[in-house]
């Protein structure tokens, strides 16, 4: 893996939008069934929309009737990391980029097989990059 991406924060403003900034440097979330990417069924690879790390493949994405893209599995252990969220009186696990420290979303252990994990990403934290 390269090198850690570190920007200031009027950088980050500079490149994202509002909506992707207040959810990946905010620690934010999106309001569901609203994202771009909650109803996508192309196929092709999920992106950090700060860094372009590659995050999420299609064939790990499933409807969990959330609202939010779901995933099994991210590409790899490398790809996204993993931190304890105490917000809203609650405890999660929130996901982040291991790219650019950006919010994703969360993980819960109420998904599918064979991982039984529910990866609940934001979109606005997502590029898709269809598959040719």
């Amino acid at each position: 893996m390269s090198e850690k991406i570190k920007k200031s924060e009027q950088e980050w403003r500079e490149q994202l939008t509002p909506e992707q900034y207040h959810v990946t440097r905010q620690k934010g979330t999106e309001p569901a069934f609203t994202g771009k990417y909650w109803n996508n069924h192309e196929q092709g690879m999920y992106r950090c929309v700060c860094c372009g790390n590659p995050l999420f493949e299609s064939d790990t994405k499933y409807d969990s009737g959330t609202g939010w893209p779901s995933f099994t599995a991210p590409i790899g252990p490398e790809s996204v990391g993993t931190e304890t969220d105490d917000s809203y009186g609650m405890r999660r696990t929130e996901v982040v980029c291991n790219q650019c420290g950006a919010h994703l979303g969360h993980v819960f252990d109420d998904g599918p097989g064979p991982t039984c994990q529910r990866f609940c990403m934001n979109s606005a934290a997502l590029d898709f990059d269809k598959k040719k």
